[in-house]
């Protein structure tokens, strides 16, 4: 079992910047791979980004690549997602995720808030 747990959501203006942690619970941490998801008002939760166990691997959803970034800390438990040139599309609750797939599901958050207004 792992929990985790989001922090670092707010409100932020376009063309700013917010990092996202997330810690997560069990020794296992380093096994699984880490991701993030996104939900906006009105529509289905979507991925965002993942890094595998070693944190060599990193894939991304075209709509982010280039301004966001994900990596991970196995010594803190912890990945993040910096997260750059912030537009109002990418509002929504932002949850973090551990799973053994390509795609985590397993292991979810509660998610954090992100706000970017125009």
């Amino acid at each position: 079992q792992v929990q985790l747990v989001e922090s670092g959501g707010g409100l932020v203006q376009a063309g700013g910047s917010l990092r996202l942690s997330c810690t997560a619970s069990g020794r296992t941490f380093s096994t699984y791979t880490m991701g993030w998801f996104r939900q906006a008002p009105g529509k289905e939760r979507e991925f965002v980004a993942a890094v595998d166990w070693s944190g060599a691997a990193r894939s991304y959803a075209d709509s982010v690549k280039g301004r966001f970034t994900t990596s991970r800390d196995s010594a803190k438990n912890t990945v993040y997602l910096q997260m750059l040139s912030l537009k109002p599309e990418d509002t929504g609750v932002y949850y973090c995720a551990a799973g053994r797939g390509n795609i985590p599901d397993d292991f979810w958050g509660q998610g954090t808030q992100v706000t970017v207004s125009s």
